[in-house]
């Protein structure tokens, strides 16, 4: 079987299902494992290279508003590999190539490939997508054994946090130019690696907020976990949102210490590094409750 993946999530983990040996095209963002660098790229972006976050964030609503897509399909090698199967996704269009644009494309593609579109929302989610994907893919039995081992990471942690008896309030914003809180998923992270969250729904979007509505939350701990943005990438916004006007009256309302995570690879993507991401919040939180597993970074403290 021939598997395209459109999304990095998706090739995390098809390669977690064991199934490298089958992957045959990405898309302009897999990274992750390093195998998959190389393999035939069939996305681009239409964001340029070297906007601030507050520029990024104009022409993001921009092209939204005006019905325009932010990344395209690089249809000649989509067509050469003939895929057998394409993981796709239809739950952010700011995230990836939009569902209805590769529905549209799937016309023109040789044979009749399998669409497998994923919406994860919750961590039980991103477990199904396991099974759906092993579905997909006929290896049932690797799904079962691989949801198997990320249930069971989760549940260690969810049964460690209910030891706990000081859960720290904690606010986990996803963009800084302008802030947007954490959504989906991050409120239910926060939650079993023994926090209390106090900004962003559950299964809902991240939404852009103000500085009065963070002060108003009052976090004991805010993790800046900066959507699409690595450790390094996300330095540069460290020192504006300090500097801010609104981060002064936050320091003086209630003081909260700052964490600094890679947001691209272990808290933005539904796939199984968010399990990666419960473990290394859940270890920043409460060190002594939850150890940090081996290989994993330690989230970078910014304000003590």
């Amino acid at each position: 079987m021939k598997i395209v993946s459109l999304l990095p999530s998706a090739t995390e983990l098809v390669c977690g299902l064991g199934l490298r040996d089958q992957l045959v095209g990405v898309s302009h963002e897999c990274d992750y494992p390093a195998s998959v660098v190389g393999l035939p790229v069939l996305t681009s972006s239409r964001i340029p290279e070297g906007l601030d976050s507050g520029e990024i964030d104009r022409l993001v609503t921009d092209q939204l508003k005006n019905d325009e897509a932010l990344y395209d399909l690089v249809m000649e090698p989509l067509t050469e590999l003939q895929p057998d199967l394409i993981v796709t996704q239809a739950l952010c269009d700011v995230c990836a190539v939009s569902g209805n644009d590769v529905a549209k494309a799937i016309g023109s593609l040789p044979g009749d490939p399998q669409v497998v579109n994923l919406e994860p929302i919750c961590l039980n989610d991103v477990l199904d997508t396991v099974d759906m994907l092993a579905q997909a893919a006929d290896c049932v039995e690797q799904g079962v054994r691989y949801r198997a081992e990320l249930q069971g990471r989760i549940d260690a942690v969810a049964e460690r946090s209910k030891t706990l008896i000081d859960r720290p309030k904690v606010a986990l914003l996803d963009w800084l130019d302008p802030l947007f809180d954490g959504g989906h998923w991050s409120p239910e992270i926060i939650d079993l690696a023994g926090g209390e969250p106090c900004f962003g729904a559950k299964q809902e979007p991240s939404q852009r907020r103000e500085w009065d509505q963070l002060i108003e939350a009052r976090p004991d701990c805010i993790f800046i976990a900066l959507c699409g943005f690595n450790v390094e990438r996300s330095m540069q916004d460290i020192e504006a949102f300090l500097a801010a006007e609104g981060y002064a009256k936050l320091k003086a309302a209630c003081g909260p210490k700052i964490f600094l995570v890679d947001g691209n690879a272990y808290f933005s993507r539904p796939g199984p590094r968010l399990v990666d991401a419960l473990e290394i919040m859940a270890h920043a939180l409460h060190p002594n409750t939850h150890l940090l597993p081996p290989g994993l970074p330690e989230a970078i403290t910014i304000i003590e």
